[in-house]
């Protein structure tokens, strides 16, 4: 009788799976991924070294192309486009490079709209925190020039959203803060890539109550260096400030740079800002979305500290959505403001004019 490992079920979980695969495309190597028709050879194009592009456009046969965004392609003037590949016979990293995230660039002169394997591509890309341009190459199954690549059936992606929603305590402990005195940290685990997300408990909120709540996102430069582009550290101290006063509260801090892009998508679209762009169409330069961040760890994490009625505090009405979309009831909304200063004005009046966020900036500089 042959003897079955007791983990090979749980190297079948396809949570895991992703996290090698997204783990490979970080390393700047391809992986396949497959559905029931078709094999799919990808590269990141952010993540792979020009000496590996050559290789992989040699060993396709030249067949290769870009996978790109909706949103890319719109700069590029394809108007009401969906997600497109664009071939790359006889392109250099350096004029992908171009094509893919560099604003200026003229427009494609042939493009086809992408497939479902093609864009399921992009979900690992963000997955990754890499730019959503991907290098594909459709081949063989079974194709042996790829056979020590890791292998990624998509619905094994698909399955993994599931996992999003998985979280448990993994330490709790008080820690004295200068202004709000002592305040417990609570660490969570969990998700794709098992990442550690922080909920800091102010005071000692009554749970049997709607529960003053703050979902931030992390935010290197304003939280910790104080740039003055965004709002972002007055938010977070405002936040705190808001739930002692409200007799105390729960401010989820998540890990989710740059609106879910991550830190160097943030700094690059932070580069194409100091040209004149505002931060949505920086993003959109890169391939992005308004915004990609997502809220399932804070649902998960609300819920393992009793928490299912609140009041948000909030600027941001996606977050409410969420937590109602998620079974949390929302008895109210308040608002978090920081400072308006010359260097992040047009910032605030971009998220209010074109994110929907619940925000009077004349009214705050009027204040001040």
């Amino acid at each position: 009788m042959t003897e079955h490992s007791p983990f090979a079920l749980e190297f079948k979980d396809p949570s895991r799976e992703v996290e090698r695969a997204v783990a490979e495309l970080r390393f700047g190597r391809p992986i396949i991924l497959e559905d029931r028709s078709r094999a799919l050879a990808v590269l990141a194009l952010d993540a792979v070294s020009p000496a590996l592009y050559d290789q992989f456009a040699s060993v396709v046969g030249q067949k290769h192309e870009l996978f790109l965004t909706r949103n890319r392609a719109e700069k590029l003037g394809i108007t009401r486009a969906s997600d497109i590949v664009a071939p790359l016979r006889n392109v250099s990293f350096h004029q992908a490079s171009e094509l893919a995230y560099t604003p200026g660039t003229k427009h494609l002169s042939a493009w086809r709209k992408a497939n479902e394997l093609e864009s399921a591509s992009a979900e690992l890309a963000s997955t990754a925190l890499l730019l959503p341009a991907m290098v594909c190459a459709e081949v063989e199954r079974d194709d042996k020039r790829f056979s020590s690549c890791c292998t990624l059936d998509h619905a094994q992606l698909s399955a993994s959203s599931n996992v999003r929603q998985s979280f448990q305590i993994v330490a709790r402990t008080p820690v004295p803060l200068e202004t709000f005195g002592y305040a417990d940290f609570v660490v969570f685990r969990g998700g794709l890539a098992q990442k550690d997300q922080v909920a800091i408990v102010v005071g000692k909120p009554d749970v049997s109550k709607p529960v003053p709540i703050r979902i931030h996102s992390s935010c290197i430069t304003g939280d910790l260096c104080g740039s003055l582009k965004c709002d972002c550290g007055d938010q977070l101290r405002n936040g705190l400030d808001l739930l002692a006063k409200a007799g105390g509260g729960v401010l989820l801090y998540l890990d989710q740079e740059g609106r879910g892009t991550g830190i160097g998508a943030k700094m690059r679209a932070y580069g194409f800002q100091h040209r004149g762009m505002d931060t949505i169409d920086a993003d959109a330069q890169l391939g992005f979305g308004a915004d990609h961040r997502r809220y399932e760890a804070a649902v998960a994490m609300l819920k393992l500290l009793n928490i299912d009625e609140v009041i948000v505090y909030t600027n941001n009405p996606t977050k409410i959505a969420a937590l109602s979309d998620a079974g949390i009831l929302v008895h109210a909304r308040s608002a978090v403001t920081g400072r308006v200063t010359s260097e992040n004005e047009f910032y605030l009046r971009t998220k209010t004019a074109r994110a929907g966020h619940m925000l009077d900036v004349d009214a705050l500089i009027a204040a001040e």
